[in-house]
Order: C-alpha cells, then sequence, then structure tokens
C-alpha cells in the first residue's frame, strides 16, 4: 500500500502524517502551501478536494479521502491493525469513538474558525471578539477532554490514535504553556507519544521549535 499526503507543517495533516508513519505505509507528502494566503494553492488543491482542506490522502486505488476521523477509521481496515484504533470486540471501542468525534465535531472547527475570522465574520471590529471567543470555547473543551483522559494514555493502558491527535493538538493554541498550567494528563501524553520513534519525527518536521 501506498499513498499521497497533501500536508502542510503544522497543520492538521500532521495528525494523519503522523499515523502514516507509524503503520509504516510507504507515502508521498505534497506540501499544499498556506491555503489561507496563497489562492493558487487552494484552487490546485480543490481540483482534488472542494473544500481545499487537509489533510487529503490519495490511495494508490486512486480513491481520495478527506477528513482525518474518517482517514484514520479507513488506515485501521487498510492495514488490518488495531494498534490505533480499537477493534469492534475492544472494550475501549465505544469510548475511542465517542471522543474521536468530540475532537474533530468540537475542539477542531474552534481552529477552523478563529484561524482566520474574517472568513466568517464580515464586520472588521468584530472579529477580534470573535476570536477571543471561540478561544475561550476552545480552552473549556480542552478541559472536557482533560478531565476524561485516563493516563498514561487517554484510553488508560492502551494507545490510540487520540493520542496522536493530543500529540499535535497541543502545540497550537491555546499553547503548551497553557497546557502544562491546565491539562496535565493532555501534557504527559503528548510527551509520551513524542518518545514514539517514528511519531517523533513526523512531530520534529511538523514543530521544529517545539
Amino acid at each position: 500500500m501506498t499513498a499521497k499526503l497533501y500536508a502542510n507543517a503544522g497543520w492538521g495533516s500532521a495528525i494523519v502524517e503522523a499515523q502514516l508513519a507509524w503503520y509504516g505505509i510507504d507515502f508521498e507528502l505534497v506540501e499544499s502551501g498556506d491555503l489561507f494566503q496563497d489562492a493558487a494553492a487552494r484552487e490546485k488543491l480543490a481540483a482534488i478536494n472542494p473544500l481545499a482542506q487537509i489533510p487529503t490522502l490519495i490511495l494508490d486505488t486512486g480513491e481520495i479521502l478527506t477528513e482525518s476521523a474518517a482517514i484514520t477509521l479507513v488506515l485501521a481496515d487498510l492495514t488490518g491493525s488495531d494498534g490505533l484504533v480499537p477493534g469492534s470486540d475492544s472494550p475501549d471501542r465505544s469510548s475511542f469513538l465517542r471522543w474521536l468525534v468530540f475532537i474533530v465535531a468540537n475542539i477542531y472547527p474552534t481552529y477552523t474558525y478563529a484561524d482566520d475570522p474574517s472568513r466568517f465574520v464580515a464586520q472588521e471590529s468584530a472579529r477580534k471578539p470573535f476570536h477571543e471567543a471561540v478561544n475561550a470555547y476552545a480552552r473549556k473543551l480542552y478541559g472536557h477532554l482533560e478531565d476524561a483522559a485516563d493516563g498514561p494514555w487517554f484510553l488508560g493502558e492502551r494507545m490510540s490514535a487520540l493520542d496522536i491527535y493530543i500529540g499535535v493538538m497541543t502545540n497550537w493554541r491555546p499553547g503548551k504553556a497553557w497546557h502544562d498550567a491546565n491539562s496535565p494528563r493532555l501534557t504527559a501524553i503528548a510527551g509520551r507519544i513524542a518518545q514514539d520513534p517514528a511519531i517523533s519525527a513526523v512531530l520534529t518536521r511538523n514543530f521544529p521549535n517545539g
């Protein structure tokens, strides 16, 4: 199996890049460019993914996959591995699915909206308050995630793709200093996942100053 991943360093594509590396899947990394600032980059990616969002993954069959949660589940199926996604008979399966959807449906969109408020808020004077409100909501959501983290991994004794999400997303707003002070369980998970050699290399590439 091989794949082509459209990505941009430090963006959400790092979540899928880390999974591909962990599974040992051969993949080509295609830098998309800054999709906020580069209209040509958006247009190029839109020919493959109409939303012009990353991660966008193309399998060797030609199938195009978008949405990191969907990619997470498909990769587990394609590899036949339950290493990152608990199998259907696992007692951790329902909790894994609950929190995977919680992350992608609740926390992840706060970056979509607050990274560039001008895409959603026409009135310039309202953009800063909008940005601040969304970031405050994100901190509240991270609080729920912190409360649910079992340790040493999010699901307890077993690692999963949730830990990769945490390892990547704790590099984003509100930042590592905030997480150190307010979500020590998530910080510990991020530190633990970064010790995996394959994932460590991906994190270093995406967050060289992290």
